[in-house]
């Protein structure tokens, strides 16, 4: 029987005294894409960083790749081969491409990360650009160079953040084409999304999140008959 990459279960989180999170359950088998929706506020992004162990409490259950991490400090729960994409992306401004790539320890999982060359090949902006400063790229060149510094450290389970928010349509194809190409890679990928449009093609199953509870769960062949409840769940 195959391990899930990723299982969580009765996942409540905290921000101080802010209770966050409800009782969340979620699964993703390896290779698999997963996007999280829901509107702003709904705690989408608390999953990923309670998944990190970012979050001010969390109880429940969170197993990656069958190892138990809510006691677990984040360092640790790093090292069992998880790459973070937050949503501000964290880019180094003073440091150049290459440098920013070169930086993250590489992480002792079982898989080795991409080389510099393997990383240049899938992102060409990002060739073009080694010597330039993180200040110096554009929007979408910092979103590519923030998931590329992941890819090096060889975590193979992406939690990937709102990474096409802001960005101009020709940037979106770009990344849609690159999460395409991880998932042929065997990489399991995580996505919090508020673009649908960028998200419904991409992804094998979805999580709807309202409140801090998972109120939808459903696969990608029945997103068709779900577009009626997603409307009233995700609209304004």
């Amino acid at each position: 029987m195959t391990v899930p990459a990723l299982e969580i279960k009765d996942l409540n989180a905290w921000y101080g005294e802010s209770h966050v999170l409800h009782g969340v359950d979620l699964i993703v088998q390896p290779g698999e894409v997963v996007t999280l929706l829901g509107r702003n506020g709904a705690g989408r992004t608390t999953v990923l960083r309670a998944i990190m162990g970012l979050t001010g409490s969390r109880k429940g259950s969170i197993k990656v790749h069958g190892h138990e991490t809510v006691g677990l400090p984040t360092h640790r729960i790093a090292h069992l081969g998880i790459g973070y994409c937050p949503e501000e992306r964290g880019i180094f401004s003073t440091l150049s491409v290459e440098e920013n790539l070169l930086l993250p320890p590489v992480l002792q999982t079982q898989v080795p990360g991409m080389s510099i060359d393997e990383i240049y090949a899938m992102f060409p902006n990002l060739a073009e650009r080694r010597s330039s400063q993180g200040t110096r790229l554009s929007g979408g060149e910092q979103q590519m160079l923030a998931v590329a510094r992941i890819l090096r450290t060889g975590a193979q389970l992406l939690l990937l953040d709102e990474i096409s928010e802001g960005l101009a349509p020709v940037v979106v194809q770009a990344l849609a084409r690159m999460i395409t190409a991880l998932r042929a890679k065997g990489y399991t990928i995580v996505m919090v999304e508020q673009n649908f449009r960028f998200s419904a093609p991409l992804a094998d199953r979805f999580y709807v999140l309202e409140n801090g509870c998972v109120v939808e769960r459903f696969g990608a062949s029945q997103l068709s008959s779900k577009t009626e409840v997603l409307n009233e769940l995700l609209g304004v």
